[in-house]
Parts: structure tokens; sequence; C-alpha cells
């Protein structure tokens, strides 16, 4: 497959098939999965990095074990809109998983997901920082599939 734009990823993908998520952080990868009709996205789980091989390889077993078709990758695109480091590993990310599995991937815009995940936690659910730092990234995750999910219902 290849990178596409993510009105595309449903023609390729098929109907009735879950997508996955991916919140890519310095130490952890979070990762969230859609439901079948890909209405709502749910927080799945937290891979801890250890080299891109073994990573990518977790990645794939949660995959499958959801039965899950394409990736939507969160794009960490700064403020202004331009795209720095952050986006250019992303992206890399991407490139690096085509190597290994053939399959569909799209990058979504995730400005300020953790922030918002984050406002979340603490404003509604009242959560300690720990509980914080072991949530958040899956959470992302599955506010990002969910922005991407909104914007394929609206297409």
């Amino acid at each position: 497959m290849a990178i596409l734009d993510i009105l595309d990823l449903p023609a390729v993908t098929g109907p009735n098939i879950p997508l996955v998520g991916l919140d890519l952080g310095e130490k952890t990868i979070g990762v969230a999965v859609s439901d079948l009709s890909r209405t709502v996205a749910s927080p799945l789980e937290l891979i801890r990095k250890v080299k891109f091989t073994d990573d990518a390889n977790a990645l794939f077993k949660l995959m499958e074990s959801r039965g899950a078709a394409g990736i939507v990758i969160g794009l960490p695109v700064n403020m202004d809109g331009t795209e720095g480091p952050r986006c250019q590993s992303a992206r890399a990310f991407g490139r690096n998983l085509l190597r290994l599995r053939d399959l569909p991937i799209a990058f979504w815009d995730e400005r300020m997901s953790s922030m918002a995940v984050n406002r979340v936690l603490i404003d509604e659910a009242d959560t300690t920082r720990a509980r914080r730092a072991e949530v958040v990234d899956k959470m992302a995750a599955a506010w990002i599939l969910q922005g991407a999910l909104d914007r394929l219902r609206t297409k």
C-alpha cells in the first residue's frame, strides 16, 4: 500500500473493518482502535518503545488481534500549520512501517490532542499525575482516531 489521504482510506480497507490510531511519543506509542462501523475510537494499549522492529511487531500483533486493516498516525503539526522535526519523525515512522508490512496508512493533524486529553483527565476525571502518565498517550491516540473517523463520516 502507501501513505494515503485520510479520505482514501475507506476505499482501500473496505467496510466493517476497524482502523487503528497512533499517538507517537518519545518513549511510548499510544494505540487506539475503532469499532467495526468506524464510529467510535477507544483507547487500546500503550507500547513502550524498545527498538523500531519490536515496536512495529507489537503494533502488528495488536492489529491482527482486532482485525484492523489500516492505520491513522497523529501528525504533530505546529500551531502555525508548518511541519517540524516531530512531523518528519512521524512520517518516517509511517514509511518504515510500510517497509515491514503492506498496509494503508494515513496521517491526521493531532494539534493539541495531548493537551485536550490532559485537560479532560484533570478537569473532569480528577486524575492524578501518575495515572495521567499511564493513560494520556493511548487516550490521545483515541482522540486522533476519533477526529479522523468524524472526518470520514462527513465526507
